[in-house]
């Protein structure tokens, strides 16, 4: 039963990340922290490992969603390559915080921070603006701050990075695209952060806070639903599939925090 809720989970979390651009994590993090809290050897670090291994999973399902994104020619590259330093430096320090604040805490960030994904989503997609980018210092800095969450969260930055390009102006399928690539250097520099931060804490089979089994079960299945969500995003306007994830992270906030 364990590893057809990870096949669901990572098909769900797989399809989102490549349909809507917000990133796997925020269905993978609620969902794996349920997992992790009903087993007494991981419960007291339940958010913490959910949230590393949400960004492992990302190394899988960033790259697939990537190279789909890359084949319809629609990642802004110039731009990434500015991001880049700043998504590494912030999802290390994103790992550093989430290590040191401890699991409740962190289980009510998460849930406030979903609580104010969903409340935009629903409100509806704003339209694109006509700001041009910034200069590569200020682009630097906001992959910062976007790493720092992200890596925090075990998000892929999607829910911030791609109203911050439609506010400049750029097309919605640009903005996904670019997204899903500015995902990857966070994945790799957040579960970095976490297997280092997080050597020993477990006695199940992990790498620091990265769980093993839910690593390779949630990822097979998350690489299979990606393709799937570039597909439909191409195909077809989002917006109705926003307002249905927007009702499950409203749920999902209130679980969170009340939890």
């Amino acid at each position: 039963m364990i590893w057809l809720e990870y096949a669901l989970t990572g098909i769900f979390a797989g399809f989102l990340a490549g349909y809507l651009g917000i990133g796997g994590g925020l269905v993978l993090v609620p969902a794996l922290s349920w997992l992790f809290s009903r087993d007494p050897a991981t419960a007291d670090m339940a958010v913490q490992m959910a949230v590393a291994t949400s960004l492992a999973t990302m190394l899988f399902t960033s790259m697939s969603s990537l190279l789909a994104h890359h084949k319809r020619g629609a990642i802004l590259w110039s731009l990434v390559r500015q991001m880049i330093p700043g998504l590494l430096a912030g999802a290390l320090l994103g790992s550093i915080i989430a290590d040191r604040i401890g699991s409740d805490t962190l289980g009510n960030v998460f849930g406030a921070f979903a609580l104010i994904v969903g409340l935009q989503m629903l409100r509806g997609t704003r339209k694109a603006g006509s700001r041009p980018l910034p200069g590569w210092l200020p682009v630097t800095g906001t992959g910062l701050g976007i790493g720092t969450i992200s890596s925090l969260l075990g998000i892929g930055g999607g829910s911030m990075t791609v109203p911050w390009l439609l506010w400049h102006g750029q097309r919605v399928q640009n903005a996904v695209a670019t997204a899903a690539a500015c995902g990857y250097p966070i994945a790799i520099a957040g579960t970095l952060g976490f297997v280092l931060l997080g050597d020993g804490v477990s006695s199940t089979p992990s790498l620091g806070y990265v769980h093993l089994p839910a690593l390779a079960g949630v990822a097979v299945f998350s690489v299979l639903g990606a393709p799937l969500g570039v597909a439909a995003v191409h195909r077809s306007s989002p917006v109705l599939a926003k307002r249905f994830f927007a009702v499950f992270l409203l749920v999902v906030a209130v679980k969170m925090l009340l939890r």
